[in-house]
């Protein structure tokens, strides 16, 4: 048995848990680690989660978010016993029914979930927030260059690196001009694999919320884009112009703009993606990321449509490789 594993037993020997039946969870793309815990007597369950110090998110993000979030009435899962100087949590147990596995059996639910998702962010959005760092247009540019230093790199065996710095300059301006304005929590990862559908809860309530440790302040159009330009399943586009217009109305904020940021945070994020998958498979052996890359590409180009990213949108057409089969291969043989 290794250390970690003695001080996990330790810290649930010390639970209503020290008797239960352990079973692994699947994990995320993170060093992160996952075990369901059920009581043989009671047949109730918690979430064991594992997260390594210095391989992986400090849990203390993970707790102070968890608990934010229950306190303006949000699911996110209860905190039944926490050893942060080791990095384990034993969490309230919210279920296999992600969004993405509910529909996926019932498609037919998407709008009715996604508005319950959309209502989410608008609740969040009206709490005080947190001091959290700024997912600020420096980093988010930085970022997004990942399309070049990762993904580029991997694919070409080099990048356009003069093309890299006009863009940098280019996107920078875009961002401190698109997406100044009021900050909220953004979670950064808000997506159908990270929302659990509790129907027997009310309202707000009824989506889990699952990954938020890498929470930051930034833009609030950037977890509705998260949610709806979905590398991970299609979202039907009227689904996507239909949540936009609910934020949008229930918000007030100004169409035009808001309109603006949701296309340029889109760029960021798809090109921030294209750039962690590629890492992901290159780097850390995981080529199953390559395999959502080309719905990353897709959304990126549908977003580079956009006015606001005129001065970009042929650059990056022009510098960053299309997935073809061709590329995706050398991808995998990297």
């Amino acid at each position: 048995m290794t250390n970690r594993a003695v001080l996990a037993e330790a810290l649930i020997a010390q639970t209503p848990w020290s008797n239960a039946t352990r079973a692994p969870l699947a994990g995320d793309a993170s060093n992160r680690r996952y075990e369901r815990l059920t009581d043989p007597d009671t047949g109730r369950t918690a979430v064991f989660m594992d997260s390594p110090p210095g391989k992986a998110e400090p849990v203390e993000a993970f707790v102070r978010m968890a608990n934010h979030l229950r306190e303006i009435g949000l699911s996110a899962p209860e905190i039944y016993a926490e050893d942060t100087e080791f990095g384990f949590l034993l969490l309230e147990d919210l279920g296999d029914d992600l969004f993405a596995l509910v529909l996926k059996q019932s498609p037919q639910f998407e709008r009715e979930l996604y508005e319950a998702a959309t209502d989410v962010l608008i609740e969040l959005h009206k709490a005080p927030t947190l001091s959290l760092p700024s997912y600020d247009p420096t980093l988010m540019t930085e970022l997004a260059a990942l399309s070049f230093t990762k993904y580029a790199q991997a694919v070409l065996g080099e990048h356009d690196a003069d093309a890299r710095v006009r863009f940098e300059n280019r996107f920078a301006d875009i961002l401190h001009r698109e997406t100044s304005g009021r900050k909220v929590v953004i979670q950064r990862d808000y997506h159908a694999e990270n929302m659990i559908w509790l129907p027997e809860r009310d309202g707000v309530k009824q989506v889990g919320l699952l990954d938020f440790q890498t929470a930051m302040l930034g833009h609030p159009a950037y977890d509705l884009v998260s949610m709806l330009q979905d590398v991970r399943r299609d979202v039907a586009p009227g689904t996507e112009m239909r949540m936009v217009n609910r934020y949008i109305t229930a918000t007030g904020v100004n169409d035009h703009d808001f309109r603006c940021a949701y296309a340029v945070l889109g760029t960021q994020r798809n090109l921030r993606i294209l750039g962690v998958f590629a890492r992901l498979a290159t780097d850390y052996g995981k080529p199953q990321y390559i395999d959502l890359i080309p719905a990353t590409w897709a959304h990126l180009m549908r977003d580079l449509n956009h006015p606001a990213l005129v001065t970009v949108a042929d650059l990056l057409r022009g510098a960053l490789p299309a997935p073809t089969p061709e590329n995706l291969d050398r991808l995998r043989q990297t």
